[in-house]
């Protein structure tokens, strides 16, 4: 059976992540030792006591998880688990490429952390906002955005059917939240996210990137990346490299994705790294996949039943 190992993105980070990995694992032990030489911080320290306020500040959220997500990576391919194709939910692209051998380990984190400041540059804090909204189809979703007339604001992550998440100028996506509740979202809330992401307002964000990664040597993926922008097999360094700078200001297609790796013959689908959320959302795009997720010595134990 194909398996696919998916990352999670930023919002999975939480004071205590990759603490059971490192208690358990030389191999988590040495990963979180060399990001901590790679950045010129204790990671270890960050990710296991924090403070929590820290640890949310995108610039460090970003290498903190891909840290935590690329540990139990390790561990798990020290126990021969590894995947045939790989995906991340946006800042999880990066483990997803680091895992399929695209860039090593020390340019990830250090990538992440310059990728976590340009975001957080490209929109003054407070001026931009992220919403999800749940129970309404992707149309309805972006008539309602279009409708807005009090500044900008377009969907942003198709997560998995009825769950939509939006993005733009504070004003435009509060007023969006309005909407969709007028027109019968079962939800429409606020996310406590700094920098609204896969969107216009992060088009300064991907020029700096793009400039950046002309600067770094990609290496064609040892597996097919499953990309953000497109939900596309990407087999080439050029290709992911063009897929990473897009994915900044494109809305992300993480249900196309699952979907699309699930038609591939994909039947297994391992979360790596802090939290669950992707399981929850890979349950409900393809019911009949079966999910395991790895974040700790526990969660390990039951994947390496499969």
């Amino acid at each position: 059976m194909k398996t696919a190992f998916v990352f999670p993105g930023q919002g999975s980070q939480h004071v205590g992540m990759g603490r059971d990995l490192c208690e358990h694992f030389e191999e988590a032990r040495a990963l979180f030792k060399e990001a901590s030489g790679a950045l010129g911080y204790d990671m270890q320290n960050l990710c296991f006591n924090g403070p929590k306020e820290e640890l949310d500040k995108t610039f460090r959220t970003q290498p903190a998880i891909l840290t935590a997500s690329m540990a139990a990576f390790r561990v798990l391919a020290s126990r021969g688990i590894t995947p045939d194709v790989v995906a991340g939910h946006s800042l999880g692209e990066y483990a997803a490429i680091t895992a399929a051998g695209v860039i090593s380990f020390k340019d990830a984190v250090c990538l992440t952390e310059k990728r976590g400041t340009f975001m957080q540059e490209a929109v003054p804090e407070g001026k931009g906002l992220m919403a999800a909204i749940l129970g309404l189809e992707r149309q309805k979703m972006a008539d309602i955005c279009l409708k807005v007339d009090s500044g900008y604001v377009s969907p942003a992550n198709y997560n998995c059917p009825g769950q939509i998440v939006i993005a733009g100028e504070k004003q435009a996506v509060e007023d969006a939240i309005r909407f969709a509740k007028e027109a019968g979202a079962k939800r429409a809330l606020p996310l406590a996210v700094s920098a609204p992401s896969h969107c216009a307002l992060m088009v300064d964000a991907s020029r700096r990137l793009s400039d950046l990664l002309a600067t770094m040597e990609f290496r064609d993926p040892e597996v097919p990346v499953v990309n953000n922008a497109d939900a596309l097999f990407l087999s080439s360094a050029d290709s992911v490299k063009t897929s990473l700078v897009r994915q900044l200001n494109s809305p992300l297609l993480w249900e196309d994705s699952i979907r699309n790796m699930k038609s591939s013959g994909v039947e297994i689908f391992i979360e790596v790294g802090p939290g669950r959320v992707l399981s929850g959302l890979i349950r409900r795009i393809e019911p009949d996949a079966k999910v395991f997720n790895v974040e700790d010595a526990e969660s390990l134990k039951k994947t390496l039943t499969l």
